[in-house]
This record gives structure tokens, C-alpha cells and sequence, in this order.
């Protein structure tokens, strides 16, 4: 049996002058370094130029980083951003709020003019680059774990994480009670600076006043990062089986449907992310799911079986 794990990791790795470096964003960035060199790799076996991972690595940033920040202000808060009052924070990306569907939806658009422009098949080029997406899925998720966000719901299962830092989904405790086995007990401290620390104590400690318990939970982040290094194995298994001749959307239907199907699942297994969610059957992440899933299928079904087109084309050497 395996004990729970008390995640109490800073999400900050130093402090640079000015500059906070984070682990999010190291990870972030990471993603797009692991990606460009597996795409390197992949372009040269397929006789295309390598210049091209460079220009297409700059599409994918911006849509990925416009697309989610977007989807996380549209799916999840436009009543508070689409205001005069907090309009501008819209652009304030580093003070977190992204959506993955959203960056989804941005990475459509962004290969879509890519292949517009530089005369490669939209496919073709899609079903190379979710190769890399489920390198940065695996990283970003890491990312989340790292900022004690997204969590999953309370369990027993022996692998739990206990998650102090995340001062959202804390449970109010009794003073004169103790803290349950596996749980942390929690007590937030108000800084000089308008900051907010914690100072936990273990299981079996007495509770004092304001405090609160961190319990054990769903490490979803681990299961989402995990699942994206499956999809990153099985998806690069089948490109090196068939290469330049992938069936045309083989790789990206399957892609969509396993990742937001899984998705769909595991979305059972976590907090609410915002307030409007609760009491829903479906949540946010759920619905949003479902069409892309729907999508994903009918491009599976279809893969291969353009008798003009069976392959997709790109600008080779």
C-alpha cells in the first residue's frame, strides 16, 4: 500500500529581479522545445525542409496561447472579463486562465492558415503536429500539478495526493477535532506584502482556530499527463509504421477522440472549476468535449479514403 502524498511544492522555482520563474511556465515553454525537435525529426524522414518546424512552431504558439487564453475568458468567465472594469485584464496571461479546449480550437486555426499559406494539406500537417500537442498536453499538465490546480475529488484510493496549497477546495475544520488520517491541516497566514502563506501541520494535530483541512484527492493531473504520454506513444508508433504514407487524418481523428473521450471521463473525477458548474450533469469541460469528440470521429471514419488524396501532401525538398 502506498501512503497519500502531501503535495506542498512551490510553484515558483526563483526569483529573478523583477521576474518570477515558474514552473508552469518552464514546463509551457518545454513543451514547444520537446516538440520542435520530435517535428525536426519527423520532417526529415519525410523529405520536408526543416526551416518549416521553425514557422509553423511560431503559428502554434500564438494559437495556442491566444486560443486558450480566450476559451478560458469565453467558456468560463465572460461575466467577469467582458466588462469595463476588468476588459484589460483579458491580456494579463500570466496571471494564469487558460482553457485547453480553447487552445484546441486556436491550434485548428493557427495550422489552418499555416497550410493556407505556405501550400501544405491541412491534414497532413494536422496529423503530424498532435504528435508534439500530446508532448505539451504531458507537460502542461506536469504544470498544473505544480500549481496545485485542477485537483480531483476526495478518495482513498492509496495513490491520493493531498494538496495544501490549494486554498480553493479546503475543507472548514472544528477546533477540538483532529485531523483525519492522510489529511493536512492548514492555516493561512496574511502577509506584510498583502500576500497569503500557509503553515500546515500533519495528521493527528489538534485544530486551532481558522483552520481548515486539506484532504486526500485525485491526482487528475497525473492521470491527464500520463494518458497524453500514451497517445504520444501510440500516435509517433503509428506514424513510424506508415510515415509519408499515413492515411490523411488517421492520426488526428484518432487524436481528438481518444484524448477528449478520456477527457470526458476523467472530468468525473475533479472539483468543479468554477462556480457555475455546480450542479450540473455536464460539466464546462464535458460539453465542450462532446462536438470535438463527434468531429474527431467523422475524420477517423473518413481517413484515407480521398481516392485523390489518400496521404495529404506538404512542400517537400
Amino acid at each position: 500500500m502506498l501512503a497519500f502524498v502531501t503535495w506542498d511544492v512551490s510553484p515558483i522555482i526563483a526569483h529573478l529581479g523583477p521576474l518570477t520563474l515558474r514552473w508552469y511556465g518552464v514546463l509551457f515553454a518545454l513543451g514547444f522545445v520537446f516538440g520542435s525537435f520530435i517535428l525536426t525529426h519527423i520532417y526529415k524522414a519525410e523529405r520536408v525542409s526543416e526551416r518549416w518546424v521553425d514557422v509553423i512552431t511560431i503559428y502554434m504558439i500564438a494559437g495556442t496561447v491566444l486560443g486558450a487564453r480566450l476559451g478560458h475568458v469565453l467558456f468560463y468567465s465572460p461575466e467577469y472579463y467582458l466588462t469595463s472594469e476588468h476588459f484589460l485584464e483579458i491580456f494579463k496571461i500570466w496571471e494564469g486562465g487558460l482553457a485547453s479546449h480553447g487552445a484546441t480550437l486556436g491550434i485548428l486555426l493557427a495550422v489552418w492558415l499555416f497550410s493556407r499559406r505556405n501550400k501544405f494539406d491541412y491534414l497532413w500537417v494536422l496529423d503530424r503536429i498532435v504528435i508534439v500537442v500530446a508532448v505539451g498536453g504531458a507537460c502542461i499538465r506536469l504544470g498544473n500539478l505544480m500549481n496545485s490546480e485542477i485537483v480531483g475529488r476526495p478518495t482513498d484510493v492509496p495513490w491520493a495526493f493531498v494538496f495544501p496549497r490549494d486554498t480553493e477546495h479546503l475543507q472548514q475544520a472544528n477546533p477540538g477535532q483532529t485531523v483525519p488520517a492522510g489529511s493536512v491541516l492548514v492555516r493561512r497566514i496574511q502577509n506584510r506584502d498583502n500576500t497569503t502563506s500557509i503553515e500546515t501541520s500533519p495528521a493527528g494535530a489538534a485544530v486551532a482556530a481558522a483552520s481548515e483541512v486539506a484532504v486526500p484527492r485525485h491526482p487528475t493531473q497525473i492521470y491527464e499527463s500520463l494518458f497524453c504520454v500514451f497517445l504520444y506513444v501510440l500516435l509517433y508508433g503509428l506514424w513510424n509504421k506508415y510515415k509519408d504514407r499515413t492515411p490523411r487524418g488517421l492520426l488526428f481523428g484518432l487524436f481528438v477522440v481518444l484524448l477528449f473521450s478520456f477527457r470526458f471521463l476523467v472530468e468525473f473525477l475533479k472539483e468543479e472549476q468554477v462556480s457555475f458548474e455546480k450542479g450540473m450533469s455536464l460539466n464546462m469541460g464535458q460539453l465542450l468535449s462532446l462536438p470535438l469528440i463527434v468531429v474527431g470521429l467523422w475524420v477517423l471514419l473518413r481517413a484515407g479514403k480521398d481516392p485523390n488524396n489518400r496521404y495529404g501532401y506538404a512542400v517537400r525538398e
